[in-house]
Formats: structure tokens, C-alpha cells, sequence
């Protein structure tokens, strides 16, 4: 499927830089960006469906910032992932209010599950392909975000606050209907509940509702692929006990920086600290939950995958507190205009790393054998998950970008490598 979808990307390429180059022209009124969403994700498979991506862009003076986006997605993987997600974000609906509302539902067959901070469960590559669900379960997840972001007068400071909610619906892999064996003793998912490291009352899932809050200070040039600027944030997210079972509150600073090395250069990176405020209990399915004020894909979560750690096995990371960095040398080697659009084809070569700040409680009472049959190992701390790779990026009217990246884990504990085509960059 890797190849494949190479030699697709490779002939729209060829196919748009034989067209005609000119210099970028302003657009004015309503843009849009189209394309059947036929991606490849390592840990998703082969993706099929639509994307649509409505601009509006009033008078052209904001160009390349728009008044209005709207962005919709119905797609399916072939591991058994769906998407379905309708995404609107303006600054114009508020007066001086950046608004984002979000609404996805996300089915996922066989989810990813590797276990509690990273390098602490191990994972057995030979196992992972003789039985391949023995690290997964089922996931189905309904959410429904509101992001606000203003600033404090004409500064470049500013506030963020929102208030999401998402139902969980959890399982263990469906083997009759996929036509998979039984695992003896059962998978990873199914030993962690049998020993208790998954509580029963969490074991299926369950909602939650989340409010947050924070500080942000943001002097981009450009959303979707800033030239110059910082973006930096210090959110509190909450889940409060009054309408939740699990009350638990989490902290994230999040720093983004962008520099500009030549004309169509840049260097770009982004530095990410994410922990659990408090004694409280956050049941296993938020823990992978990555705060963020905006979604540039689906979902963000990780450590591991696509959204956070390229070419890391997707969710391998999961502890109380984490930290991970990403670091982008970015060049647009080629501009065009087509059809009376604006184009650019550029790569990026990129560097990821993370790791367990904070570990999971594991029980202290579990025996020798219990250990051994959760593949868990004695935790050591400030050990580096990191990868690094290569993308290839098509801009269109520069805020609809098309996007593959590969990365390479650097330890098989973490996987092999990864393949991503799909849209946006990282950060």
C-alpha cells in the first residue's frame, strides 16, 4: 500500500509542476480545497472517502488568513478505522473571538493498546505479527468540541477556553467478526483488566466533560505553515465531579516556534509537557488524550503515530505525565498557479522524541508471573522514544495542505518505521 500510494502522490506532483508557475495571487470571496481522502497511514492502513474544505476569505486583505473555514471528512481505513467529522473555525462569527467547533465520531476496530509508559511494557514484535490483535482493542469514540481564542486588547497575548465532550464505547477486538484466533491467556487489553491495572468501572469506557482554560501568546505570520512567530500556550484542562464519574484535571504547556532561514526556509519546533494535576484517577482511555486549542487531524493523542511521534508505533507512550519535542526543517522548492489557484510543492525533514515524565501506578503486589504475563518490565525513567524522517507537502491556496511523511523509530521496541499521507502539517 506504501508504494502505491507513493506513485499516486508522485504523478499529482508531476502532474501540477508541468502546469505553469507564476507568481501567488491574492484570493478574494470563497476558496475550497477537494480531494478524495485516498491516504496511507502505518497504523491505520489504506484510507478511502472525501474531504472538503470550504474557505472564504471576504475582501482578500487577511489573504492568506480566511474569514471562514468549514471542513468536512466521511472516510474509512482499511484496519477498520471510520472518520466522520464536520469542523467549523472563523474569527468573524465573534467579533475578535477565534471560534471552533468540532463534531466527529470515530470507530476503530482494532485501536492500538501497547500498554503503561512505554519501555516499561514490552513489546514483542514477533507476537505483534503472529497474533495481531494481541495489542489492540475496540474503540468507538463520539466527540463535540467548542474552542475560543481572543486577545487581551491588540497584543499578541491572549486566552483560550472550551468545553468538549466525548463518549467512549469500548470492547475487546470483535475475532468472529474480523476472523481472528482466540489468544490464550488473552490479549494485553483483556490481562491488564484481569489484574486489575483497568478497573472494571472504566473497562468499557464511559463520557466526559471537559472545561479549560488557559493563556496563549501568538505572533504567527501563517496558520497552516508559519514563516516566522512563536505560539505558545498554558492550558488547565478539567473533568469535574459533578458530571464526572472520573474527576481528574490536567495541565499543558505547549511552545511553538518558527524561524526563517531564506526565502521559502524555515526551521520550525514545537515542545510539548502534558501532566495530571493532583492524586486524582483518570481512567485509562483519556490518558492518551493530548490537549490542544486546535485539531489539525481528527484526533490528538499519542504518544506515537502520525499526530505526535512519526514512526513510532501509535499510542506506545502512555503515562501521567509526558513530554516530547518535534523539530522540522521545512523548504517550498516550487510555486505555480493552476486553474487560477495558488500552489507549492516542499519537504520537510523532521526529528521526534518523548518520553514518561510521570509513569502510570503499576500495583506493587504483582506477582513474578502477573508481570511476566503483562510483559511488564521495572520502570526506569528518562528513557527517549525518538524517531526521525523525511514529508512531502502540496500547498494549495496555502491553508489546504497535502502532506506524507515516513519516519523511522530509532529503537524495535517502538516499532520499525511509519508511513503518513494525509493533509497538514504537524504543528
Amino acid at each position: 500500500m506504501v508504494k502505491i500510494n507513493k506513485l499516486v502522490l508522485l504523478s499529482l506532483i508531476l502532474t501540477l509542476t508541468q502546469v505553469g508557475f507564476s507568481q501567488q495571487k491574492i484570493k478574494k470571496g470563497l476558496g475550497f480545497g477537494a480531494i478524495p481522502a485516498v491516504s496511507f497511514d502505518s497504523d491505520l492502513g489504506f484510507q478511502y472517502g472525501a474531504v472538503v474544505n470550504l474557505y472564504h476569505y471576504g475582501d482578500g486583505s487577511r489573504f492568506p488568513k480566511y474569514d471562514h473555514s468549514l471542513y468536512m471528512e466521511w472516510s474509512r481505513f482499511s484496519k477498520g478505522t471510520g472518520i466522520n467529522r464536520i469542523m467549523y473555525d472563523s474569527e468573524k462569527l465573534i467579533p475578535k473571538v477565534r471560534t471552533t467547533v468540532d463534531m466527529t465520531y470515530m470507530t476503530d476496530k482494532m485501536m492500538d493498546f501497547y500498554g503503561f509508559n512505554g519501555y516499561q511494557t514490552i513489546y514483542d514484535d514477533t507476537l505483534s505479527k503472529s497474533t495481531r490483535h494481541f495489542y489492540k482493542n475496540e474503540r468507538n469514540m463520539f466527540r463535540v468540541k467548542a474552542d475560543f481564542q481572543g486577545s487581551f486588547g491588540e497584543s499578541k497575548f491572549g486566552w483560550v477556553a472550551g468545553y468538549t465532550f466525548y463518549n467512549f464505547a469500548i470492547d475487546t477486538v470483535n475475532i468472529n467478526k474480523l476472523g481472528l484466533p482466540s489468544v490464550t491467556d488473552g490479549t494485553l487489553f483483556q490481562r491488564y483488566i484481569k489484574n486489575g491495572l483497568i478497573s472494571a468501572t472504566e473497562a468499557n469506557g464511559g463520557s466526559l466533560n471537559y472545561l479549560k482554560l488557559g493563556l496563549k501568546y501568538d505572533s504567527r505570520d501563517q496558520r497552516a505553515c508559519p514563516m516566522k512567530g512563536i505560539w505558545t500556550e498554558a492550558v488547565i484542562q478539567t473533568a469535574p465531579g459533578f458530571v464526572n464519574e472520573f474527576a481528574h484535571t490536567k495541565f499543558a504547556l505547549i511552545h511553538r516556534q518558527y524561524f526563517t532561514l531564506a526565502k521559502d526556509i524555515s526551521l520550525a519546533y514545537r515542545i510539548d509537557y502534558q501532566t495530571t494535576l493532583g492524586n486524582s484517577h483518570v481512567p485509562f482511555y483519556a490518558q492518551p488524550l493530548l490537549i490542544t486549542s486546535f485539531l489539525t487531524a481528527s484526533t490528538n493523542q499519542g504518544l506515537g503515530g502520525k499526530n505526535s511521534l512519526r514512526g513510532i508505533l501509535r499510542n506506545r507512550i502512555v503515562g501521567d505525565a509526558v513530554g516530547f519535542g518535534n523539530f522540522e526543517f521545512r523548504y517550498k522548492f516550487v510555486r505555480f498557479e493552476w486553474l487560477k489557484q495558488n500552489f507549492y510543492v516542499g519537504t520537510n525533514i523532521f526529528f521526534d522524541s518523548g518520553m514518561i515524565i510521570n509513569p502510570i501506578e503499576i500495583p506493587t503486589s504483582l506477582t513474578a508471573t502477573e508481570k511476566s504475563e503483562l510483559y511488564l518490565n521495572d520502570y526506569e525513567s528518562g528513557k527517549l522514544h525518538s524517531s526521525a524522517g523525511i514529508g512531502l507537502k502540496i500547498g494549495w491556496n496555502e491553508n489546504f495542505i497535502i502532506s506524507a511523511d515516513y519516519g523511522k523509530a530509532f529503537n524495535k521496541q517502538d516499532g520499525n518505521s511509519g508511513m503518513y499521507i494525509g493533509l497538514n502539517y504537524l504543528f
